[in-house]
């Protein structure tokens, strides 16, 4: 009697049933042993051939994982709701978050098939992203993007690319492209929430990124520099830190490694930064030119970012004027003595600054300055020599020479004086003649003055030469007398 009461109870579903049948994303019906079926009384969604699944919380925190469902992701866009998209959008996002190698183009092909249409999706502009999403795609990135590069091997000593080295390029470069394109969208999205994505986009997600302006790849380092110009624009909050940030990458490199290929990209940034400043200038603006800016004007490599550099102290001077003399003594403190390439560099950004500097701040630094520029005509080498002498052409700086050519004239007219007597290139030689006729013209009397001293100097150097050679002959004497 007892065993048949008890066999018509439900019996205990095996292992395998129970799992098989999970409370929200299971098999539409249950075995219950006894041959019944019983029908599983969960949601019209749930129920549509497995579709819809608890996303993981690894996708992103618990605390917002609550309550998110995303749809299998192999489906399109198109075959789903518009209240299902969000969850799609998250469930290709997890798809992509592995990282396959080359050794399996079926799985590749899928994650770039996903990867397209994910920028399909945020390009078309129509959806306003939800906080797990924005933690999905921010953490698609990270698995994508944020890596660690194999050792530099080039010959260069300097570190970065040379006008002489091919650029490298990254093997993985067609899937990340359409990851940076992913987050580039993303990022300018209009109606993506700043205050809910700078929980993800924070400063951890921007050193990471920062640290990838060390990638040899040019087409990496292009797509790095838009991405961090929009995050620059978009998170306001995030500012201070990145320009931190960066500035500790060039003091590294200044002062440590002098090996790092993004320093132009970084620059270009802060051309376009540094033109925004407000007025007047912070102090930790002011700061920022004095130890990060000038000092690059020491590296070697100099010739890889120079363009750039110029961009940023001109648009520093620009703000504020008073700037030029501080920046021209900064480019006398590094000025190059036996690197004629980096000279030639210098003397072209004093000339743009020149341009801009009144004459106050011109006065504050006209005697060290053209105590340079005299060593920079009197060059040996013709084609400092040659760039130096064109400084004078330029009306804004002859303007400023005529005004104060007591001081200037005495300091460069040795160094024309001696060109015309000793200097070995016939252009340099044809330079220097015309600039004495100019300067003639421009105050014949001074130039005669400076003729006569510069004849009393050599004579009296001639004097004091005789003197050494006459006391050197009567000691020789004397200590050959003395054997």
């Amino acid at each position: 009697m007892l065993k048949q009461i008890l066999s018509k109870l439900p019996r205990k579903l095996p292992k395998a049933d129970r799992d098989s049948g999970g409370s929200d994303s299971g098999n539409t019906t249950t075995n219950l042993g006894s041959g019944f079926q019983c029908t599983n009384v969960g949601s019209a969604l749930s129920s549509k051939l497995n579709v819809v699944k608890r996303v993981s919380s690894a996708v992103f925190p618990t605390s917002t994982a609550t309550g998110v469902e995303a749809v299998e992701a192999h489906l399109s866009f198109k075959d789903v709701s518009n209240s299902q998209k969000q969850n799609l959008f998250v469930s290709k996002l997890n798809l992509c978050c592995e990282v396959h190698d080359f050794n399996d183009p079926d799985k590749q092909d899928i994650k770039r098939q996903a990867l397209l249409e994910l920028v399909d999706f945020v390009s078309a502009g129509s959806a306003k992203f939800t906080e797990p999403a924005i933690a999905a795609l921010c953490k698609m990135c990270a698995a994508n993007l944020f890596r660690v590069f194999p050792p530099k091997y080039r010959s260069n000593c300097a570190g970065g690319e040379t006008e002489d080295e091919e650029p490298m390029f990254d093997p993985a470069w067609s899937l990340l492209q359409i990851v940076y394109d992913l987050l580039l969208r993303f990022i300018g999205y209009s109606s993506l929430d700043a205050k809910v994505a700078k929980k993800y986009i924070d400063h951890s997600f921007i050193l990471r990124l920062l640290d990838l302006f060390d990638s040899e790849d040019p087409r990496e380092r292009d797509c790095l520099k838009t991405i961090l110009h929009r995050i620059y624009g978009k998170f306001m909050v995030h500012r201070p830190f990145v320009r931190k940030a960066v500035s500790n990458i060039i003091y590294r490199f200044v002062l440590e490694t002098e090996r790092h290929n993004g320093i132009a990209e970084l620059l270009e940034i802060f051309g376009s930064v540094i033109s925004g400043f407000a007025l007047p200038l912070k102090e930790e603006h002011k700061m920022f030119l004095w130890r990060a800016m000038i000092p690059l004007h020491k590296p070697k490599s100099i010739g890889i970012y120079h363009q750039q550099l110029t961009y940023c102290v001109v648009q520093f001077i620009d703000k504020d004027p008073k700037l030029a003399s501080t920046v021209i003594k900064g480019l006398l403190k590094y000025w190059p003595v036996t690197n004629s390439q980096k000279e030639l560099m210098f003397i072209s950004e004093l000339e743009e600054i020149l341009e801009m500097t009144s004459m106050v701040e011109f006065q504050k630094i006209m005697v060290p300055l053209f105590r340079r520029l005299g060593c920079c005509l009197n060059s040996s080498h013709y084609q400092v020599a040659e760039r130096a002498h064109l400084l004078w052409n330029n009306e804004h700086i002859l303007n400023h020479v005529s005004h104060n050519r007591q001081v200037i004239l005495p300091l460069v007219f040795p160094a024309l004086e001696r060109n015309t007597k000793n200097h070995w290139n016939q252009a340099v030689l044809n330079l220097t003649l015309n600039l004495r006729r100019m300067l003639s013209e421009m105050d014949e009397e001074l130039v005669i003055a400076c003729q006569r001293k510069l004849e009393e100097e050599d004579s009296r150097l001639s004097v004091e030469a005789e003197k050494r050679r006459l006391t050197w002959e009567r000691l020789e004497i004397a200590a050959g007398l003395q054997h």
